[in-house]
This record gives structure tokens, sequence and C-alpha cells, in this order.
């Protein structure tokens, strides 16, 4: 996963550790989880690498290992150029790969069937994850996110924000 997120002021609420929690818990939590759910796995294993710098901690690269040997790697980068696209997923398996931009496009290779998919605008599955969650209240269905994985989740990203990282 590689997101291109963009500086944020190092005074903005957001960067504040008691009120936004800083860029990695307050957003790259996200593709955290986005990869955890993709692999289907615990993740075992973790490590962050952050770009030296004074100011906000938020150029890092996260390296993910997961119970059935798979890895992920989320480049979360708060310094490049504004006209490059913001997300950009690529999933490799099997001798296949899927590219998805910006939630908006997605370009399988080597699927018998399938070629590309493109959306009329982003959706990254907020409404459908809130769907489902209302579903499973009214239902008296236990929670579309089981909440071991939440926790999962939680901690590992609270391990990589805390990371000394540098080297």
């Amino acid at each position: 996963m590689t997101v291109n997120a963009g500086p944020i002021p190092s005074d903005h609420w957001t960067q504040d550790p008691a009120l936004g929690g800083g860029r990695i818990i307050g957003e790259a939590c996200h593709f955290i989880d986005l990869l955890r759910f993709l692999a289907g796995e615990p993740i075992v294993e973790h490590l962050a690498v952050y770009l030296q710098q004074n100011g906000p901690r938020d150029n890092a690269i996260f390296t993910l290992g997961f119970l059935d040997g798979s890895i992920g790697s989320i480049h979360y980068l708060a310094n490049g150029h504004k006209s490059l696209p913001k997300e950009r997923l690529e999933v490799f398996c099997g001798g296949r790969a899927l590219r998805l931009d910006n939630f908006r496009k997605l370009k399988g290779y080597g699927w018998p069937g399938f070629r590309k998919m493109n959306l009329w605008r982003q959706d990254k599955g907020q409404g459908a994850c809130t769907a489902a969650f209302l579903q499973a209240v009214r239902e008296g269905k236990p929670s579309p996110i089981p909440f071991d994985e939440i926790v999962e989740v939680s901690r590992v990203t609270m391990e990589l924000a805390a990371a000394e990282g540098n080297r």
C-alpha cells in the first residue's frame, strides 16, 4: 500500500498526540486494518522504519508479517508531490496481481475473465461497513469485524507509532 498523504503542519490538531494521536494512529491505522483484512490472518510480526526528520513522524514504511507467511508493506509518506495520486494498493498472489488506484480504478493482471473496473467516484467502503454493522446490531448478530481483530490492529498500530524505527 502506498499512501501519498501530503503534509500537515506540526501544529495541526491531528499531529497533537493527545487530540489527534498523530498521523500513524489517526490515519495509517486504516491501511494496517485493510492489509489485515486482505490477508485474513493475524499479524505476527511488524517493523517500522521512519524517515529521520525534524517535526511530525509521518513518513514511514511499515512491514507486516501474517500468520500464513504473507507479507504486507505500507509506504505512508507525507513528503510526496500533490499531483501524485493519494492511494495505491497492489496485491500479488498466485502468479496474478491487482492494482487499485485511489479506490476508484481496479486493474487485474492474470485474472481470467477480469481486466478492469472503474467507479464514477471513490469508494473506501465506509458506507458498506456502517450498513453491515447496523444490520448486525439490528439482527443481534456478531460484529462484522471481530473484536479481537480490532484489538490486534489497534495494538499493532500503537506499537508501530511508538517504534523508534530510525536507522
